[in-house]
């Protein structure tokens, strides 16, 4: 496996999902970082689950937009510290695309200010580095599906960055008055999701199929004018509702 090239790689699992669940292809994956190791590592990982594949691999943040197309991935896990141009300027390249793939930001527990701005520009979610393999491949399948992915051990920290300090007065005024604009059903739901809850949860507490929760949400995302539930998410914190 070439280290620093961009594009189709070989993966381990050999486009085995589609033909293990009969129904549905399997997720397709590019890895973004500039260590290689870690690429592989993450293409052992990812690519030993026969629902997920690993199509392609970018070693710096300048790669993305091209391998993208080239690859055409579901998910980019991104790696945020890169040399020539970062996963967080990569990430708003990325969102700006017509159609773009969902984004799993990997990063280190001191990161947390760079992780709010990648999720403030559209990424699905972000985790640690030593997050352990099971998690990992979690996670990519609850991005794949829409899913946020937050993980718990940062999240409290996060959160506490999102709402300390004078900065935060715009962010709530604004956040108040999208969030007060919503229907008192839409606004149960994106509390929901502030909390982290998935749709199945939301549909147990609410009372509502989980079809239901995939339309509230997707209706959220129209109005409030958002690109995934993690925005949505960290609008509800800025409103100082959960």
């Amino acid at each position: 496996m070439a280290g620093d090239v961009t594009g189709p790689v070989p993966a381990a699992a050999e486009g085995g999902g589609a033909a293990a669940s009969g129904e549905e292809r399997p997720v397709r994956i590019l890895i973004v970082d500039d260590d290689a190791l870690v690429r592989a590592g993450l293409s052992m990982i990812l690519g030993g689950t026969p629902d997920l594949k690993v199509v392609g691999e970018a070693a710096d943040g300048s790669e993305v937009v091209r391998a993208v197309a080239a690859c055409r991935p579901d998910v980019v896990l991104m790696d945020i510290r890169m040399p020539r141009l970062d996963g967080l300027a990569a990430t708003e390249a990325l969102r700006g695309l017509p159609h773009p793939p969902e984004v799993l930001v990997l990063t280190t527990f001191d990161a947390d200010e760079h992780v709010l701005r990648a999720l403030r520009a559209g990424a699905g979610g972000f985790l640690l580095k030593d997050t352990p393999p099971v998690e990992i491949v979690r996670a990519v399948r609850r991005v794949a599906a829409g899913e946020a992915t937050l993980s718990p051990t940062v999240t409290r920290t996060l959160i506490e960055h999102v709402t300390a300090g004078p900065a935060a007065d715009p962010r709530r005024d604004r956040a108040a008055r999208l969030i007060g604009g919503l229907t008192e059903r839409e606004r149960a739901v994106a509390v929901a999701l502030g909390r982290g809850r998935t749709n199945a949860e939301i549909a147990a507490e609410l009372f509502m199929s989980v079809a239901t929760v995939k339309a509230y949400v997707s209706r959220l995302l129209t109005r409030l004018g958002l690109n995934n539930r993690v925005q949505v998410a960290l609008l509800v914190h800025d409103a100082g509702l959960v």
